[in-house]
């Protein structure tokens, strides 16, 4: 069960592209915006004296976790921020057991004595940007402004007929209103103007159906059907997304040894049930594996879990292997392979062709360039992947190929949407 977090809780915090920060739990103020996510903690970052919602997964118990995350960053901020958290814990007394931990300290001292630095001046104002509605000023047909810009009074109408003057005049604009409109509906241009208009005027967030869960134990008949005996190495995952979750389901079903990671460790638990092992960074698994496999959502991504903290870099040596399966540019995949080679280390591009039902029945193909060797050792994973695999030479190879391909699919589609309109 996850652990549950209230006021004044020290934690871990990990946001997205940073390694995990110590921080507290606080109360927000009543003009700060809530997220729309449910399980959601406004953490005070220490250090740094900035603010942010964190998600209950992205969170740790400060106590439990602290030695094996005060050694994920070097850095001169990150030192600062542990001797802050170190001094607030000296002040109040804080013990490890202590759940709600500064309950009986004074949280308004705590915090003011918190934000402010080692020159004693208080911090900068917090980042979080708070959206005012514009309010709009709307006339009503009773009020008129005079020439100066000043609202002019009521005037009194008075009775002829048994209808005022006032209620003449509303009359005459409502008929002229209704001409005009007739007009515009008749007029081609002005009609076609307003359907545009109603285009683009649709709403911009639209509900898209929730993604069904992923059964970890059901084996597809495919696999079933695939004589594969495992290798002995073992195998590192990184990502466990919409391809990624049924690469991994079929590397475990096929007997193959896999410790994962994922930037929102909610996922890795169906994994673990099944046998997986569950890293804490990135490069915890290039450490503890022979062979790691990425398969994350973008390039910007696949470089920020190279290059970032505690990323795959750092632990690349002589006996380590990568294999980049995100949708890449063949200048991207060379900047990974530079990088990999100047540590020792081998690497392959394996680019896959498609999709999320392909990926779960294990009928992937896999487009491979880069070390020749390394593509032979992965020949039992690429099996429980797919049903072929292809090594298309040098570095940058598979990712043209797969540009290729995805550009002729995107011309067939075009072109069948287009006979089917015909």
């Amino acid at each position: 069960m996850a652990p549950t977090y209230e006021v004044e809780d020290l934690v871990w915090a990990k946001m997205k592209g940073f390694s995990p920060w110590p921080g507290k739990v606080v109360e927000p103020n009543s003009n700060v915006k809530k997220p729309s996510k449910k399980n959601c903690h406004f953490v005070f970052f220490f250090g740094s004296g900035d603010y942010a919602w964190i998600e209950n997964a992205n969170l740790k118990p400060f106590f439990a976790f602290r030695e094996r995350l005060v050694k994920a960053n070097k850095t001169a901020p990150f030192k600062d921020a542990i001797v802050a958290i170190d001094q607030y814990i000296e002040e109040y007394n804080i013990q490890p057991n202590d759940h709600h931990s500064s309950a009986d300290s004074g949280p308004e001292s705590a915090d003011s004595s918190l934000m402010q630095d080692a020159s004693g001046s208080p911090p900068p104002p917090t980042k979080l940007k708070i959206k005012l509605a514009a309010k709009k000023k709307i006339k009503t047909p009773g009020t008129e402004s005079s020439s100066d810009g000043s609202v002019g009074k009521k005037r009194k109408s008075e009775s002829i007929g048994g209808i005022s003057s006032t209620e003449k005049i509303r009359i005459k604009k409502m008929k002229a209103g209704a001409r005009i409109k007739d007009a515009m509906l008749a007029s081609p241009s002005l009609n076609a103007k307003a359907r545009v208009s109603a285009l683009l005027d649709r709403p911009v967030h639209i509900h898209r159906p929730d993604t069904p869960p992923l059964d970890v134990g059901n084996v597809s008949q495919a696999l079933k059907d695939k004589k594969i005996e495992p290798s002995k190495l073992k195998f590192g995952f990184l990502g466990l997304g919409v391809m990624g979750s049924g690469i991994v389901k079929n590397l475990l079903n096929s007997g193959h040894s896999v410790r994962v990671w994922n930037r929102s460790s909610e996922k890795c638990g169906d994994f673990i049930a099944v046998g997986a092992e569950e890293a804490m960074t990135p490069s915890d698994v290039i450490a503890a594996c022979d062979i790691t496999f990425s398969c994350v959502s973008d390039p910007q991504v696949a470089k920020n879990m190279v290059f970032g903290n505690c990323g795959v870099l750092q632990e690349m040596s002589t006996d380590k292997a990568y294999v980049e399966m995100t949708g890449i540019d063949a200048e991207t995949s060379q900047d990974l392979a530079d990088a990999m080679m100047s540590k020792g280390g081998r690497y392959l591009e394996a680019q896959i062709q498609g999709s999320r039902e392909q990926a779960e029945n294990g009928t992937l193909v896999i487009l491979a360039s880069g070390d020749r060797s390394l593509f032979d050792e992965c020949q039992s994973c690429f099996q429980a992947m797919g049903k072929n695999s292809f090594f298309l030479g040098e570095v940058g190879n598979a990712t043209k190929m797969n540009l290729v391909l995805q550009v002729i699919a995107g011309v067939t589609l075009a072109g069948l949407a287009e006979g089917m309109a015909l």
